[in-house]
């Protein structure tokens, strides 16, 4: 059965075509390790109703945390619409998984290449993505290159 849509949402190509990048991505470095000094930011939503992570750290991070792969992560597996890894906090290990969808923030600061989603009535959003660029550009002591989702989406009257 062919399904007909009465418009297109651009907005929506949009933000998959993006995700999809952060996907490629990980599925490099799930089949190589990470090439020379690439390592990634991850800012996501803990809230996201398929975002699996520890009691603990839902506790601590109620509603948004930014993890950062480099070099102490292990058993790393890239699906069609989530990521998990295991990562240490304070000594012990755990276990994520994160859905693409859950993901506000993407960032690879060793090649100054940013991603930010989020919506223009969300004025925290817009604050967090101007954090997470200056975190991004005290890392590579340069200007990060950061690509917005909202750039692409209509502006409201």
């Amino acid at each position: 059965m062919t399904v007909y849509v009465n418009d297109i949402n651009y907005d929506f190509l949009v933000e998959k075509a993006l995700k999809n990048v952060i996907k490629d991505a990980l599925k490099i470095v799930e089949v190589q390790g990470f090439p020379g000094d690439h390592h990634f930011y991850v800012a996501f939503k803990t809230n996201h109703p398929n975002t699996e992570i520890s009691g603990m750290l839902k506790s601590q991070y109620p509603e948004e945390m930014t993890i950062v792969m480099q070099h102490q992560y292990k058993d790393l597996e890239v699906f069609d619409d989530a990521f998990s890894v295991e990562l240490q906090f304070g000594g012990i290990s755990q276990k994520l998984k994160i859905p693409f969808d859950a993901i506000v923030y993407f960032a690879d600061p060793s090649t100054r290449f940013g991603l930010s989603f989020g919506s223009d009535d969300d004025e925290k959003g817009i604050t967090d993505t101007t954090d997470k660029m200056e975190e991004t550009r005290k890392v590579s002591n340069e200007p990060a290159t950061i690509v917005s989702i909202d750039e692409f989406r209509k502006k409201k009257n």
